[in-house]
Order: structure tokens, then sequence, then C-alpha cells
């Protein structure tokens, strides 16, 4: 737990299919916890996009459109909100597989792929990742008062 914010003592759960239909389910599941932390638009969309991305990665390289499931943890607390996403396809930590933007390197030479990792890892505010007992773990938290990467236009 934060010394900044507490988060609810029993987080909500949801078990997925890996398939790309699940995601909408996910997004809502994230979008409800969103709502309960009383996140702002712009921090709810981070951390949607975010789980998104990951999920996303999960269902098209982690089990490769075989069976898997996904599970989805979330806590939320007053302007924080906190997701676990834990797959058991092979090993991948998202920070080793990232692939920070290259702006002076042409799209056509750039390495195919970890864009949306890096968008995703990115946009929250805080993010960590384990491999236990068979399982990838990555979680993400996202702040109301976090660093929001592309600020309201004026």
């Amino acid at each position: 737990m934060s010394d900044m914010v507490e988060l609810a003592r029993t987080p909500a759960e949801l078990e997925v299919p890996a398939t790309l239909g699940a995601l909408g389910d996910i997004a809502a599941f994230v979008l409800r916890l969103a709502g309960r932390a009383g996140l702002g638009k712009g921090p709810a969309y981070r951390i949607r996009l975010a789980v998104d991305e990951l999920a996303t990665n999960i269902v098209m390289h982690g089990y490769r459109g075989g069976d898997g499931r996904i599970t989805v943890r979330g806590r939320s607390g007053p302007g924080r909100v906190q997701i676990s996403i834990a797959d058991s396809a092979p090993a991948f930590d998202p920070v080793e597989g990232r692939l920070p933007p290259a702006p002076g390197t042409p799209p056509e030479r750039r390495r195919i792929g970890g864009l949306g990792i890096h968008l995703a890892l990115t946009s929250v505010d805080e993010f960590s990742y384990v491999r236990r007992d068979g399982r990838n773990i990555s979680t993400l938290t996202v702040n109301a008062e976090g660093t929001d990467p592309c600020p309201p236009r004026p």
C-alpha cells in the first residue's frame, strides 16, 4: 500500500479468455475502477490505454492465438487505481520488451514492435513486473495527480 493513498483492501477481479473479444470486458472493468477512484478523463484514459496495450500483447504475442486466460485484479482508492494483469504465457518482461521511439531513424529502418509497450509504460505513474509460479504479473498504477503525458489543450 502507498503512503499517499490507501487502496481498497478487497481487490476486484476479472478472469477472461485470452482473446481479442475479451478486451472490451477488461477495458470496462478498468474504467469502473477508475470511476470509483474519482479519476478524471486523462488519468482514466491512461490506465485503460496501458492495460489494453498489455492485454493485447498477451493475446497476440504471449498466447499467440492459443488457449489461455488473463486475470485482471484491481484496487482503487481516492485518486488512485492499481491494476495487476496475470497470464501463464511464456515469460515476458514488458520493460525489457519495449522499444523507445527513434525520432532520427526513418520508419522503414525501425524495428517492428515494442512501441505500444513503451507507450503503455510511459502512460502510468508506477509499473512493476514479476514472474511468479509460472505466471507473468504486471502491475500498473495511475494517480489522479500523476504526470499526464498529454496535457489538455488550452
